[in-house]
């Protein structure tokens, strides 16, 4: 019996000097290498659907499970998104004021392992307003990480275009989905 509890005692003071030490396969750095960009505003007029889109190459990693670089900034040039139609790229570049406000910006922090997807911190700089989202949620698959933000032009305080003297009416609320590819 003396034995047992000696044992006992002997392995609860190794639990309790040992306890923080944690296995190597736990403490490697998680790296996500990213190597492209594809940014889609979707929305709605009165005339149907429309659908932006911005793709460009970038290169950066970030470090999971470190002290390391654990940010992703990026710039997105407002003057590359595609409408497929040039009236409704004129449109939308004239509505973000894309010749005052070329660049928008989009920083990426904290982020952490949340199951298979990621948590982080997003801070969308557009125009002159920044829009702030904690524990934002980013979707994993096999070659993207993906997330998705529902707002409204007037969030921005912009007006959503209307041509043809409002018989062309853009609603307010647009879906930007943005993916980062990796490796």
């Amino acid at each position: 019996m003396k034995t047992r509890f000696l044992i006992l005692i002997m392995g609860l003071a190794i639990f309790f000097f040992l306890g923080s030490a944690k296995p190597n396969f736990l403490t490697e750095d998680t790296t996500l290498i990213i190597n492209k960009i594809k940014i889609e505003i979707n929305g709605l007029s009165t005339v149907g659907k429309y659908n932006c889109s911005n793709t460009f190459t970038i290169k950066d990693t970030v470090y999971l499970n470190s002290n390391k670089k654990n940010t992703f900034k990026t710039e997105i040039k407002m003057s590359n998104f595609d409408c497929g139609n040039k009236i409704m790229t004129k449109d939308l570049q004239g509505t973000v004021k894309a010749k005052k406000f070329p660049n928008s910006i989009v920083c990426i922090t904290d982020i952490k392992p949340n199951g298979k997807n990621y948590k982080c911190n997003l801070n969308f700089f557009i125009t002159d307003k920044t829009l702030k989202y904690k524990d934002f949620i980013l979707y994993n698959t096999d070659d993207k990480i993906e997330g998705t933000l529902n707002l409204k032009f007037s969030d921005l305080e912009l007006e959503a275009p209307v041509k043809m003297a409002g018989l062309i009416k853009v609603k307010d609320e647009i879906v930007i989905n943005f993916s980062l590819y990796k490796n």
